[in-house]
């Protein structure tokens, strides 16, 4: 009887196993199941569509003082020109997003929010874009900066205020001098411009300016997302076009190189402003916290 009894559950456990595999292979994990690569530095990777469309870069992760450069560095051999960015991230730095915003609006891309995965059980691994995605904090300033804007259904664009990055986990607790209150101030003035250079409306900045660090981040709702001009189309095929018959040139080709000083120039001149050494992010943003005196640097959106 005992024999059985363990035959029994042997053969469950093995059936259950089964069943884990085939669920698996049925249904890739995405990689942040397995760790959340929205709290790493963002990663810029080009997304070929096979034969149904143009692809489209994947940008997932926390906007850092090293963002900018990353981007150039992936699109110093692309002709990026007008391509889609799908973004999926927690925000970070104020004015590293500022710096390449202004690059992407140079290059005339578009901005939606989803999340790539593999598709179910394809040997080729085509990738598709899901709308299981959020884009918060400064990253809702960064989908500003496209041409063309689309956030599908699903998706999630939560706001917050600018706070200091090193104090937003205790804000209420944490001290803070005359010198912090400037560079807040500095900063909410920075944002405001580039908030009107990119389309956007001060409905957008008096939301997320509303919303405390030691609050839940605000999620915008269908209605504010166009009242805010951050959606301007509810047609996805709008930043993801199909092929024509005859397609052109692939977005992201390799090139000899044409947008590289462009997008030197572009970050340079974004930075030409003094830069402090003490840069704002979003309270999400799981960067180290930069310490000890130094002159005023940025604050941080939640």
């Amino acid at each position: 009887m005992l024999k059985a009894r363990i035959s029994t559950a042997l053969m469950v456990a093995l059936a259950a196993m089964s069943l884990g595999v085939i669920a698996s292979v049925a249904w890739p994990a995405r990689a942040r199941d397995v760790v959340d690569i929205r709290k790493l530095p963002m990663r810029f990777a080009w997304v070929p569509c096979q034969d149904l469309c143009r692809g489209w870069i994947s940008a997932t992760g926390v906007i850092t003082a090293d963002t900018p450069k990353a981007f150039e560095d992936f699109a110093s051999d692309r002709d990026l020109t007008g391509a889609t960015i799908v973004l999926d991230s927690s925000g970070g730095s104020v004015n590293d997003t500022i710096a390449l915003g202004r690059v992407w609006r140079g290059l005339g891309l578009r901005t939606t929010v989803g999340a790539t995965i593999d598709g179910p059980g394809s040997a080729a691994g085509t990738a598709a874009v899901i709308p299981d995605a959020a884009c918060e904090s400064m990253c809702v300033f960064l989908l500003l900066s496209g041409k063309v804007r689309y956030v599908p259904p699903g998706a999630r664009v939560r706001v917050h205020q600018i706070w200091m990055g090193d104090r937003a986990n205790d804000a209420r607790a944490a001290s803070y001098t005359a010198q912090d209150l400037m560079i807040v101030q500095r900063d909410i003035g920075r944002l405001a411009k580039y908030t009107f250079d990119m389309g956007g409306s001060g409905d957008l900045l008096g939301l997320a300016l509303s919303i405390p660090p030691w609050e839940a981040l605000r999620q915008l709702s269908p209605a504010e997302l166009w009242r805010t001009h951050i959606a301007t189309t509810d047609a996805v095929a709008d930043v993801l076009p199909a092929r024509t018959i005859e397609p052109e040139t692939p977005i992201a080709s390799a090139t000899a190189k044409p947008i590289q000083d462009r997008l030197v120039n572009g970050v340079a001149g974004a930075a030409a402003a003094p830069s402090p050494a003490k840069a704002t992010k979003t309270a999400d943003a799981a960067a180290a916290p930069v310490g000890g005196p130094a002159p005023p640097g940025p604050a941080q959106l939640r």
